[in-house]
């Protein structure tokens, strides 16, 4: 089963301020690299996608702390690794209080993939 077209859309629509700022940071490809954002994979979406690299980058704030959103994120993770795709799980804080250190982390998990 596949996202509907219609959900990753209203994901575009309504970002998060994390998402909004780390978009702009990947966008303008400071990062070296191009991505998709709120992109489907089969019936999954990651928050950020590398096509070249095979990277998903997912943002993560506190409700990712809870047990049962451990639970569900550890699946999709599974699931995305059974594809070929790495995932990148980073705090939202990181991108509010060091933007230069989100590009760096991404730029690390590229460089030990290659």
């Amino acid at each position: 089963m596949r996202v509907k077209t219609e959900k990753v859309r209203e994901l575009r629509r309504r970002p998060t301020e994390a998402e909004e700022i780390a978009w702009h940071l990947l966008r303008s490809r400071r990062a070296g690299l191009k991505f998709r954002r709120q992109y489907a994979i089969e019936n999954h979406v990651v928050d950020f996608y590398c096509f070249e690299h095979r990277l998903a980058v997912e943002l993560d704030g506190s409700v990712h702390s809870q047990p049962s959103q451990v639970k569900t994120d550890s699946a999709k993770d599974a699931y995305l690794r059974s594809l070929g795709i790495r995932v990148l799980r980073l705090p939202n804080g990181l991108v509010f209080e060091n933007p230069d250190g989100f590009l760096a982390k991404i730029r690390e998990a590229i460089f030990k993939r290659s």
